[in-house]
Protein backbone atom coordinates (compact mmCIF):
# COMPACT_ATOMS: atom_id res chain seq x y z
CA UNK A 1 0.00 0.00 0.00
CA UNK A 2 1.20 3.54 -0.31
CA UNK A 3 2.21 5.56 2.01
CA UNK A 4 -0.50 8.59 3.19
CA UNK A 5 1.79 11.17 1.30
CA UNK A 6 2.07 8.56 -1.80
CA UNK A 7 -1.70 8.14 -1.97
CA UNK A 8 -2.41 11.49 -1.85
CA UNK A 9 -0.30 12.36 -4.75
CA UNK A 10 -1.82 9.25 -7.02
CA UNK A 11 -5.73 10.58 -6.26
CA UNK A 12 -4.78 14.23 -7.70
CA UNK A 13 -2.74 12.80 -10.31
CA UNK A 14 -6.09 10.50 -11.07
CA UNK A 15 -8.61 13.22 -10.36
CA UNK A 16 -6.73 15.75 -12.28
CA UNK A 17 -5.47 14.47 -15.65
CA UNK A 18 -1.72 14.40 -14.46
CA UNK A 19 -1.55 17.27 -12.92
CA UNK A 20 -0.72 17.92 -9.17
CA UNK A 21 0.08 20.78 -6.82
CA UNK A 22 2.68 21.51 -3.93
CA UNK A 23 6.32 20.52 -4.79
CA UNK A 24 5.56 18.49 -7.92
CA UNK A 25 3.47 21.34 -9.51
CA UNK A 26 4.85 21.69 -13.16
CA UNK A 27 6.70 18.36 -12.95
CA UNK A 28 7.17 15.39 -15.12
CA UNK A 29 4.97 13.02 -13.03
CA UNK A 30 3.64 9.11 -14.03
CA UNK A 31 2.24 6.38 -12.25
CA UNK A 32 4.15 3.07 -12.51
CA UNK A 33 2.40 0.10 -10.61
CA UNK A 34 4.24 -2.89 -10.26
CA UNK A 35 3.58 -6.62 -9.02
CA UNK A 36 5.45 -7.21 -6.03
CA UNK A 37 8.45 -9.62 -6.27
CA UNK A 38 7.32 -12.11 -3.44
CA UNK A 39 3.67 -10.89 -2.86
CA UNK A 40 2.03 -10.82 -6.42
CA UNK A 41 0.59 -7.63 -5.04
CA UNK A 42 -0.03 -4.60 -7.37
CA UNK A 43 1.86 -1.74 -6.12
CA UNK A 44 1.37 1.92 -6.94
CA UNK A 45 4.32 4.73 -6.76
CA UNK A 46 4.28 8.27 -8.04
CA UNK A 47 7.86 8.91 -9.91
CA UNK A 48 9.34 11.72 -11.81
CA UNK A 49 10.23 10.39 -14.79
CA UNK A 50 12.36 11.75 -18.57
CA UNK A 51 11.37 11.83 -21.73
CA UNK A 52 13.06 9.84 -24.04
CA UNK A 53 12.00 9.46 -27.42
CA UNK A 54 8.01 8.36 -28.42
CA UNK A 55 7.19 5.32 -26.71
CA UNK A 56 9.53 5.13 -24.10
CA UNK A 57 10.42 7.20 -20.82
CA UNK A 58 12.94 6.88 -17.84
CA UNK A 59 12.77 6.41 -13.97
CA UNK A 60 15.49 6.97 -11.89
CA UNK A 61 15.64 4.46 -8.51
CA UNK A 62 17.28 6.56 -6.40
CA UNK A 63 15.29 6.32 -3.08
CA UNK A 64 16.26 9.81 -2.02
CA UNK A 65 19.74 8.41 -1.74
CA UNK A 66 19.65 5.54 0.42
CA UNK A 67 21.46 2.74 1.06
CA UNK A 68 18.84 0.48 -0.57
CA UNK A 69 17.02 0.25 -3.63
CA UNK A 70 13.48 1.39 -3.97
CA UNK A 71 10.71 -1.66 -3.82
CA UNK A 72 9.34 -0.78 -7.52
CA UNK A 73 12.77 -1.22 -8.53
CA UNK A 74 13.19 -4.78 -7.23
CA UNK A 75 10.00 -5.21 -8.29
CA UNK A 76 10.57 -4.62 -11.73
CA UNK A 77 13.76 -6.67 -12.01
CA UNK A 78 12.00 -9.87 -11.13
CA UNK A 79 8.59 -8.95 -13.38
CA UNK A 80 9.91 -6.42 -15.93
CA UNK A 81 5.62 -5.30 -17.10
CA UNK A 82 4.73 -2.87 -15.52
CA UNK A 83 1.52 -0.25 -15.91
CA UNK A 84 2.45 3.16 -16.75
CA UNK A 85 0.14 6.50 -16.06
CA UNK A 86 0.77 9.55 -17.95
CA UNK A 87 -1.89 11.89 -17.21
CA UNK A 88 -4.03 11.12 -20.31
CA UNK A 89 -2.86 8.01 -21.31
CA UNK A 90 -2.61 4.30 -19.55
CA UNK A 91 -0.24 1.33 -21.12
CA UNK A 92 1.26 -1.17 -20.50
CA UNK A 93 5.24 -1.10 -20.46
CA UNK A 94 8.51 -3.38 -20.52
CA UNK A 95 11.11 -2.50 -18.16
CA UNK A 96 14.72 -2.52 -19.09
CA UNK A 97 17.71 -1.51 -16.68
CA UNK A 98 19.88 0.15 -18.67
CA UNK A 99 23.51 -0.66 -17.68
CA UNK A 100 27.14 0.84 -18.70
CA UNK A 101 27.36 3.80 -20.69
CA UNK A 102 23.99 3.81 -21.93
CA UNK A 103 22.88 4.08 -18.02
CA UNK A 104 25.81 6.84 -17.41
CA UNK A 105 24.20 8.76 -20.45
CA UNK A 106 20.82 9.21 -19.11
CA UNK A 107 21.72 9.74 -15.50
CA UNK A 108 23.89 12.80 -16.51
CA UNK A 109 20.99 13.87 -18.91
CA UNK A 110 19.10 13.88 -15.56
CA UNK A 111 21.74 15.58 -13.62
CA UNK A 112 21.71 17.95 -16.35
CA UNK A 113 17.92 19.18 -15.44
CA UNK A 114 18.04 18.67 -12.09
CA UNK A 115 21.37 18.41 -10.42
CA UNK A 116 19.31 17.02 -7.24
CA UNK A 117 20.17 13.76 -8.93
CA UNK A 118 23.47 13.79 -8.10
CA UNK A 119 22.76 14.54 -4.73
CA UNK A 120 20.96 11.73 -3.90
CA UNK A 121 24.01 9.50 -5.60
CA UNK A 122 26.53 11.12 -3.60
CA UNK A 123 24.41 10.22 -0.33
CA UNK A 124 24.91 6.69 -1.19
CA UNK A 125 27.65 3.54 -2.37
CA UNK A 126 25.10 2.25 -4.93
CA UNK A 127 25.07 3.26 -8.39
CA UNK A 128 21.84 4.24 -8.64
CA UNK A 129 19.60 2.42 -11.54
CA UNK A 130 18.06 4.17 -14.93
CA UNK A 131 15.12 2.24 -15.89
CA UNK A 132 13.75 2.74 -19.37
CA UNK A 133 10.09 1.98 -19.60
CA UNK A 134 8.92 0.41 -23.11
CA UNK A 135 5.51 1.24 -24.16
CA UNK A 136 3.83 -2.14 -25.13
CA UNK A 137 1.97 -1.85 -28.50
CA UNK A 138 -2.11 -1.58 -27.90
CA UNK A 139 -5.00 0.29 -28.74
CA UNK A 140 -4.58 3.69 -26.32
CA UNK A 141 -6.35 3.74 -22.81
CA UNK A 142 -7.18 7.50 -22.20
CA UNK A 143 -8.71 8.88 -18.81
CA UNK A 144 -11.81 10.61 -20.28
CA UNK A 145 -15.90 9.90 -20.20
CA UNK A 146 -16.37 10.82 -23.73
CA UNK A 147 -14.94 10.89 -27.38
CA UNK A 148 -14.41 14.82 -27.27
CA UNK A 149 -13.11 14.81 -23.61
CA UNK A 150 -10.35 12.25 -24.65
CA UNK A 151 -9.15 14.75 -27.26
CA UNK A 152 -9.45 17.75 -25.13
CA UNK A 153 -6.99 15.62 -22.82
CA UNK A 154 -4.81 14.88 -25.39
CA UNK A 155 -4.70 18.75 -26.27
CA UNK A 156 -3.79 19.43 -22.48
CA UNK A 157 -1.09 16.89 -22.27
CA UNK A 158 0.93 19.25 -25.48
CA UNK A 159 0.14 22.71 -23.40
CA UNK A 160 1.37 21.25 -20.49
CA UNK A 161 4.72 19.61 -21.83
CA UNK A 162 5.23 22.69 -24.12
CA UNK A 163 4.56 24.98 -21.64
CA UNK A 164 6.93 22.59 -19.28
CA UNK A 165 10.20 23.26 -21.92
CA UNK A 166 9.82 26.89 -22.57
CA UNK A 167 10.08 27.15 -18.84
CA UNK A 168 13.56 25.12 -19.34
CA UNK A 169 14.15 27.16 -21.92
CA UNK A 170 13.87 30.69 -20.15
CA UNK A 171 15.90 29.43 -17.31
CA UNK A 172 18.56 27.70 -19.81
CA UNK A 173 18.31 31.28 -21.49
CA UNK A 174 18.80 33.17 -18.12
CA UNK A 175 22.11 31.61 -17.04
CA UNK A 176 21.41 28.40 -15.68
CA UNK A 177 23.71 25.46 -15.14
CA UNK A 178 24.65 23.12 -17.67
CA UNK A 179 26.70 20.07 -17.08
CA UNK A 180 27.05 19.31 -20.84
CA UNK A 181 29.92 22.89 -20.85
CA UNK A 182 30.68 22.93 -17.17
CA UNK A 183 29.83 26.64 -17.62
CA UNK A 184 26.33 29.44 -17.39
CA UNK A 185 24.43 29.12 -20.42
CA UNK A 186 22.60 31.59 -22.72
CA UNK A 187 23.31 33.53 -26.10
CA UNK A 188 25.46 31.05 -27.76
CA UNK A 189 25.95 28.35 -25.77
CA UNK A 190 23.87 25.01 -26.74
CA UNK A 191 21.46 23.99 -24.78
CA UNK A 192 21.79 20.49 -23.20
CA UNK A 193 21.20 16.88 -23.97
CA UNK A 194 18.02 16.50 -22.21
CA UNK A 195 16.45 19.49 -23.22
CA UNK A 196 16.55 18.17 -26.98
CA UNK A 197 15.27 14.99 -26.37
CA UNK A 198 12.26 16.79 -24.54
CA UNK A 199 12.16 18.55 -27.51
CA UNK A 200 12.35 16.00 -30.45
CA UNK A 201 10.15 13.95 -28.04
CA UNK A 202 7.04 16.45 -28.32
CA UNK A 203 7.53 16.98 -31.73
CA UNK A 204 7.40 13.10 -32.32
CA UNK A 205 3.73 13.03 -30.08
CA UNK A 206 2.63 15.86 -32.36
CA UNK A 207 3.36 14.25 -35.64
CA UNK A 208 1.68 10.78 -34.52
CA UNK A 209 -1.29 12.54 -33.13
CA UNK A 210 -2.03 14.59 -36.50
CA UNK A 211 -1.41 11.59 -38.38
CA UNK A 212 -3.88 9.47 -36.39
CA UNK A 213 -6.71 12.32 -36.57
CA UNK A 214 -6.03 12.72 -40.87
CA UNK A 215 -6.18 9.16 -41.25
CA UNK A 216 -9.39 8.53 -38.36
CA UNK A 217 -10.97 10.45 -36.86
CA UNK A 218 -11.35 13.23 -39.54
CA UNK A 219 -12.63 10.47 -42.18
CA UNK A 220 -15.17 9.35 -39.62
CA UNK A 221 -16.49 12.99 -38.74
CA UNK A 222 -16.65 13.46 -42.45
CA UNK A 223 -18.54 10.45 -43.29
CA UNK A 224 -21.31 11.03 -39.86
CA UNK A 225 -21.17 14.88 -40.04
CA UNK A 226 -20.69 15.79 -44.12
CA UNK A 227 -21.58 19.50 -42.83
CA UNK A 228 -17.81 19.45 -40.53
CA UNK A 229 -16.39 19.16 -44.22
CA UNK A 230 -14.79 22.84 -44.68
CA UNK A 231 -14.03 22.62 -40.82
CA UNK A 232 -12.26 19.05 -41.77
CA UNK A 233 -10.21 20.92 -44.65
CA UNK A 234 -9.14 23.77 -42.61
CA UNK A 235 -7.75 21.93 -39.78
CA UNK A 236 -5.83 19.90 -42.25
CA UNK A 237 -4.82 22.48 -43.72
CA UNK A 238 -3.59 23.67 -40.13
CA UNK A 239 -1.59 20.18 -39.02
CA UNK A 240 0.41 21.05 -42.51
CA UNK A 241 1.26 24.88 -41.49
CA UNK A 242 2.24 23.02 -38.41
CA UNK A 243 4.25 20.18 -39.34
CA UNK A 244 6.13 22.64 -41.03
CA UNK A 245 6.80 24.63 -37.64
CA UNK A 246 7.68 21.08 -36.08
CA UNK A 247 10.35 19.91 -39.21
CA UNK A 248 11.69 24.00 -38.19
CA UNK A 249 12.19 23.31 -34.50
CA UNK A 250 13.71 19.72 -35.23
CA UNK A 251 16.28 21.28 -37.30
CA UNK A 252 17.21 23.72 -34.80
CA UNK A 253 17.50 21.96 -32.10
CA UNK A 254 19.89 19.44 -33.37
CA UNK A 255 22.28 21.74 -35.19
CA UNK A 256 25.67 22.84 -33.98
CA UNK A 257 25.68 25.88 -32.07
CA UNK A 258 22.06 26.74 -31.55
CA UNK A 259 21.32 28.43 -28.19
CA UNK A 260 18.07 28.29 -25.48
CA UNK A 261 17.29 31.82 -26.99
CA UNK A 262 17.07 30.27 -30.54
CA UNK A 263 15.11 27.29 -29.43
CA UNK A 264 12.78 29.03 -27.69
CA UNK A 265 11.63 31.40 -30.20
CA UNK A 266 10.92 28.49 -32.59
CA UNK A 267 8.66 26.96 -29.51
CA UNK A 268 7.07 29.76 -29.05
CA UNK A 269 6.23 30.07 -32.80
CA UNK A 270 4.96 26.21 -32.81
CA UNK A 271 3.04 27.17 -29.22
CA UNK A 272 1.27 30.31 -31.05
CA UNK A 273 0.40 28.26 -34.23
CA UNK A 274 -0.29 24.74 -32.10
CA UNK A 275 -2.53 27.15 -29.40
CA UNK A 276 -5.21 28.65 -31.92
CA UNK A 277 -5.26 25.28 -34.34
CA UNK A 278 -6.16 23.17 -30.74
CA UNK A 279 -9.13 25.59 -29.81
CA UNK A 280 -10.72 25.86 -33.28
CA UNK A 281 -10.55 22.11 -33.09
CA UNK A 282 -12.10 22.07 -29.57
CA UNK A 283 -14.71 24.29 -30.63
CA UNK A 284 -16.05 23.07 -33.70
CA UNK A 285 -15.61 18.99 -33.19
CA UNK A 286 -15.80 18.59 -28.94
CA UNK A 287 -19.45 19.09 -29.04
CA UNK A 288 -20.08 16.23 -32.53
CA UNK A 289 -18.20 14.20 -30.95
CA UNK A 290 -19.57 13.99 -27.68
CA UNK A 291 -22.90 13.69 -29.69
CA UNK A 292 -21.74 10.95 -31.09
CA UNK A 293 -20.89 9.44 -28.15
CA UNK A 294 -24.37 9.73 -26.47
Amino acid sequence: MPNDFNQQIIDEFRANGGSVGGPFEGGRLLLLTTTGARSGARHTTPLAYLPDGAGRVLVIASAGGAPKHPDWFRNLVARPRATVEAGVFTYEAEAVVLEGAERDAAFARAVEGNPGWADYQARTERVIPVVALDEIPGPPDIRADSFGAAVKAVHDGFRRELALIRKELGEQAAGGPSTDTGTETGPGIGIGAQLRVNCLTVCQGLHFHHTGEDTGMFPLLADRRPELTPVLDRLREEHERIAALIGELQEVVTAEGVDAVQVRAEVERLTDELESHLLYEEEQLVPALDAMHT
